[in-house]
């Protein structure tokens, strides 16, 4: 499989070091996850190309939060080993995004601590904290007042603070698990927007798990479709419309033959069960 060039950024003048950090190309060999009922993955590969937004897509029980858990290592494999750019895990710095943004965040604390406290973990002083949480607000255009505490926000700002809270640390990977599933259609329409702006003014690795076809295509330059249990890569799609995508997006013929396509694949596969 011909794997993309990796994408370059030009270097923002906020100080965040986006364009210098290495960008991780992950190897993923022989993942093997068994539970008492059922083999979820039996020595699967993959490779996932950097700087891209890929969305994991497939039948309900497939793995796909199985998936990106592993790679993150919140969930141990029985036997495989990941890779970022040859590194292990332990010197990697990721973000996660969590579906229950209402357990995510700390109620105790205001939005703007929120998104600081991973900063305050590593030790950073209390000034560079306040100086690179602003750096942050203003390069993502952030309009949200970051004084209010989680319970004030709407669910999709409260997802919003999940999602700078992830990118503060300046991670080389952004894993997202079902994120806006929570969420109802508008709020689910306005943090579409807001992810593809993050993508696009950071140019980190993302990779989106989604139970919604429309979203997983609309989102991403790839959507990994996967077969059901114990899974494997049925295709790699790419869909590579110009960004940012907007709702005339949904009607182009680009984005209705990739759709259309992938939900060929996916019937395929659930007819196998």
């Amino acid at each position: 499989m011909t794997r993309p060039a990796p994408r370059t950024a030009a270097k923002p003048a906020d100080g965040f070091d986006y364009s210098h950090r290495t960008a991780p190309h992950v190897t993923i060999r022989g993942l093997c996850k068994r539970y008492t009922d059922a083999t979820i993955y039996d020595h699967f590969d993959f490779d996932i190309p950097r700087g891209k937004l890929i969305s994991v897509f497939g039948p309900n029980g497939c793995g796909k939060s199985t998936l990106i858990n592993m790679i993150a290592g919140l969930v141990p494999p029985d036997a495989g080993e990941v890779l970022f750019d040859g590194r292990p895990l332990s010197r990697v710095k990721f973000g996660y995004v969590f579906q229950n943004y209402r357990e995510a965040l700390f109620p105790w604390l205001p939005a703007f601590d929120n998104i600081a406290y991973p900063l305050k973990l590593m030790g950073v002083s209390k000034p560079q904290r306040k100086a690179r949480v602003e750096r942050l607000i203003e390069r993502l255009g952030v309009k949200i007042d970051l004084a209010l505490y989680p319970y004030y926000l709407s669910g999709g700002q409260q997802q919003l603070v999940s999602i700078m809270r992830a990118l503060i640390v300046e991670p080389e990977m952004l894993f997202l698990d079902e994120p806006f599933s929570a969420l109802d259609y508008e709020m689910t329409l306005f943090m579409r927007d807001q992810l593809q702006r993050v993508f696009i003014e950071t140019s980190t690795t993302m990779v989106l798990v989604s139970h919604d076809l429309e979203e997983a295509v609309y989102l991403s330059d790839y959507v990994l479709l996967l077969s059901r249990h114990p899974a494997r890569v049925v295709e790699f799609v790419s869909y590579d419309a110009p960004r940012p995508r907007t709702d005339k997006t949904l009607s182009e013929p680009g984005f209705i033959a990739t759709k259309a396509h992938c939900l060929k694949l996916f019937q395929r596969e659930v007819k196998r069960a």
